[in-house]
């Protein structure tokens, strides 16, 4: 519906430009004939100087072209009535996730978390999640695996109340739909593939959400992430200046684990953080990661079975259902989906090291 709505404005735009333009281009091409023909008369009759003929022809240009340029803005306001229909309808819409009347401040957290018999799905259509259940003692490292669209990233956004669902999801027993939002969210970080950077210094980046934070934190921070020694790299260290979303910065993965660990938070989130980095970047990210996932309930998800190789918890995602849990080395050992993933990454890991530095064949560990 949507699609055919924008459709059709689009064609209603259309239709109006191609009727202004050469309508208006037809006007000042009529005005330009005329201007000839009794200008031309005039002066053959001698009632007209050749001077005072290209005067007028002047004119007419400057009166036609802020009438052209009417015939754009015309156009283009069609376009804009559109796009600001749309923006409206944004701003107006009502978040579907708010604070319960009664919800109190979530207080400090352990990081005990809970799934019993979660479900969930988008607009009452099929559920993408089905009665999931798991328990996530405090500082254990849960890997999160699954097919595109087998709900994995789904169970990670219902921690932070990202969405409404069936069935409760606790911390330290207490369920996320009785405590505010920004207490819930103050004490999870998160870590996704897409790095969110802002235009400003390389500080400011990684105190955003926490101003407050002194300088010696933010550097103190930085180290236990891994990223001092790249940020004092940069022309100007912790001031340098970033464009838009860090353009021209390669590592920039490693300002969002640094902001991450900035707040202290009790649960950590990483969402394929590793996946669209080369080899040498994801080798200080995990560095960085060992430190950060010390002592903290974490949930990764990651395509590179080495980043989660080493967790506390496997869980196997498809279609909505926990079809597999487990330790790493457990799951080999059943050899279902996990082996199979496990064993084509590992030939894949395999022919790359071959190529690269002519290593023989590991066994899997």
């Amino acid at each position: 519906m949507a699609a055919e709505d924008l459709m059709n404005q689009g064609i209603t735009v259309a239709k109006v430009f191609s009727f202004l333009f050469p309508f208006i281009f037809l006007l000042a091409n009529l005005g330009q004939a005329a201007v000839l023909y009794y200008g031309g008369v005039q002066i053959i009759n001698s009632t007209l100087t050749l001077g005072e003929w290209q005067k007028f022809s002047l004119y007419l240009i400057y009166v036609f072209f802020p009438i052209g340029q009417l015939g754009f803005i015309i156009s283009q306001m069609s376009a804009a009535s559109a796009s600001a229909t749309r923006i409206f309808e944004i701003l107006d819409a009502r978040n579907d996730v708010v604070n319960k009347p009664d919800a109190r401040p979530l207080p400090a957290i352990q990081g005990k978390l809970a799934f019993e018999d979660v479900t969930f799905r988008y607009f009452g259509g099929d559920p993408v999640l089905a009665h999931i259940s798991f328990t996530v003692p405090p500082g254990q490292t849960v890997a999160v695996l699954g097919a595109t669209g087998s709900g994995k990233s789904t169970v990670i956004n219902l921690i932070p109340r990202f969405y409404v669902s069936e069935g409760r999801v606790t911390i330290d027993d207490i369920d996320v739909r009785d405590v505010t939002l920004e207490s819930l969210r103050s004490q999870i970080g998160i870590v996704l593939q897409e790095t969110n950077l802002f235009t400003g210094t390389v500080r400011d980046n990684i105190a955003f959400g926490w101003p407050d934070a002194s300088d010696e934190e933010v550097i103190a921070t930085a180290e236990l992430a891994h990223a001092d020694a790249f940020i004092q790299s940069l022309p100007a260290g912790y001031q340098t200046i970033l464009g838009e979303r860090g353009s021209g910065l390669s590592q920039g993965q490693l300002l969002a684990i640094t902001r991450a660990a900035l707040a202290d938070p009790r649960i950590l989130i990483l969402d394929k953080a590793t996946s669209s980095v080369d080899t040498r970047t994801e080798q200080q990210i995990q560095a960085a990661l060992e430190k950060l996932l010390e002592g903290r309930t974490s949930f990764v998800i990651a395509h590179r079975l080495s980043t989660i190789r080493h967790a506390d918890q496997v869980l196997g995602i498809d279609d909505g259902l926990i079809v597999e849990r487990g330790r790493h080395t457990d799951l080999l050992e059943r050899r279902g989906a996990y082996y199979d993933l496990y064993m084509i990454q590992f030939q894949r890991e395999e022919s790359a090291t071959k190529r690269t530095n002519g290593q023989g064949p590991r066994a899997p560990a």
